[in-house]
């Protein structure tokens, strides 16, 4: 008698145990933050600012139920940005925000090389398959109009690749009002992040809509 209910209900005991754990799963993958990854410089990375004010800290305010790698570091040129983001990439990203350029504008980088290493940093994110918000930047207007003209260019193209959500400007309605930016004319103030914040802050949400679509 025992044996046989032990045969009778035996496979049915396990079909429960394998039905709790798929809902376990589930529930557990449903309550997971996602993971965004701020590949950036200094205007990410909130130079000159106490760490609540920075952009990363204002970001998470505004998204809570978003978790953030912080993949910015200050002064980081594109080829910088594409030398660590495996190491980025190591924490286990599900979406980028990618956020380089000013650098290599203020440097006067070859536009070849920041578009070479633009691409390059887009195409391991898309062999990932990890959607990507991809902000511009624009030339210093000290470096003459064909060296803007150049730079400009890159952001134009790389804004039509398949799959990337783009922002033309990471500083705008921000970059050359004093009441927003700080002394170096440069970085904004936490005013001028709050200002970034709140534009960029749709763009954010729908690059995290995509996140496990993919």
């Amino acid at each position: 008698m025992r044996t046989s209910m032990v045969k009778r209900y035996g496979p049915l005991v396990a079909l429960r145990k394998a039905a709790l754990l798929v809902c376990c799963v589930i529930f557990i993958s449903a309550t997971q933050k996602p993971r965004l990854l701020i590949l950036g410089d200094s205007l990410s990375a909130g130079y000159g600012l106490a760490h609540s004010d920075g952009f990363q800290a204002q970001l998470a305010t505004a998204f809570p139920g978003v978790e953030l790698i912080d993949g910015a570091v200050s002064g980081d040129t594109t080829a910088g940005g594409l030398a660590r983001l495996d190491w980025a990439l190591a924490d286990g990203a599900d979406a980028a925000l990618v956020e380089l350029g000013g650098n290599d504008g203020l440097r006067g980088i070859d536009p070849r090389n920041t578009e070479a290493n633009l691409t390059a940093i887009l195409d391991q994110l898309a062999a990932k398959h990890i959607p990507v918000l991809l902000s511009g930047m624009k030339s210093p207007p000290n470096l003459g109009d064909a060296y803007a003209r150049d730079f400009d260019a890159v952001f134009d193209r790389l804004s039509h690749r398949p799959g990337v959500i783009y922002d033309p400007f990471f500083l705008e309605g921000v970059a050359a009002d004093p009441a927003l930016n700080q002394a170096d004319h440069i970085h904004p103030n936490p005013a001028g992040v709050k200002r970034v914040v709140a534009r960029i802050s749709p763009l954010v949400a729908r690059l995290i809509a995509q996140v496990g679509t993919k």
